[in-house]
């Protein structure tokens, strides 16, 4: 399977899991795919918490009730004190470098029948005080992770895409009008 069928059709926000463990294996290889992601300056600020037991799924429930029942949700964290730091605007990286790690952890799930969802929407502060994330990591995105149900598909919003000229330009900017097309 080619990277665009695998991105356009194997992927998408699966809201509905089995009650089936993920094997250790599969586990492993997402992580793997988590270490490798590319990194400002190869700073490799990300902090992943492995939620699975169901102790620390009761405790994610009450952070969010956006992980659908999925076996396994991953904590994607970055290092604020590692992270790199742009000089020219006073901007960190941690939140893309942990964006990027979370998108490969997403594509590898797929490429291995597994369904996966971005949750952003948790309490961040409820997460620091049930998980004990130090004030140094700073929480960015739930993964739940697991074999879709039997029967879910992708939402019909996951098929609609703007044409390429909706958000590609070259050379310049000029032109555009604010919140269309050109």
């Amino acid at each position: 399977m080619s990277f665009l069928q695998l991105a356009k059709d194997q992927r998408y926000s699966v809201r509905k899991f089995k009650n089936q463990a993920v094997e250790k294996e599969k586990l492993d290889l997402i992580l793997e795919a988590g270490r490798i992601a590319p990194t400002a300056c190869n700073y490799q600020p990300q902090r992943i918490l492995v939620i699975e037991d169901e102790a620390a799924h009761e405790k994610l429930k009450q952070c969010t009730s956006w992980y659908f029942g999925a076996p396994v949700a991953l904590m994607v964290c970055y290092d604020k004190t590692t992270c790199w730091k742009n000089k020219t605007n006073a901007t960190i990286g941690g939140d893309v470098d942990a964006s990027i790690v979370t998108t490969h952890m997403m594509l590898a799930a797929a490429e291995l029948g597994l369904g996966t969802t971005w949750v952003g929407a948790f309490n961040h502060q409820k997460a620091r005080e049930l998980f004990g994330i130090p004030d140094y990591l700073v929480p960015v995105a739930l993964l739940p992770i697991g074999y879709p149900e039997d029967g879910v598909n992708p939402h019909p919003w996951h098929f609609k895409r703007f044409d390429i000229d909706h958000s590609v330009f070259y050379n310049s900017f000029d032109g555009i009008v604010e919140g269309e097309a050109h």
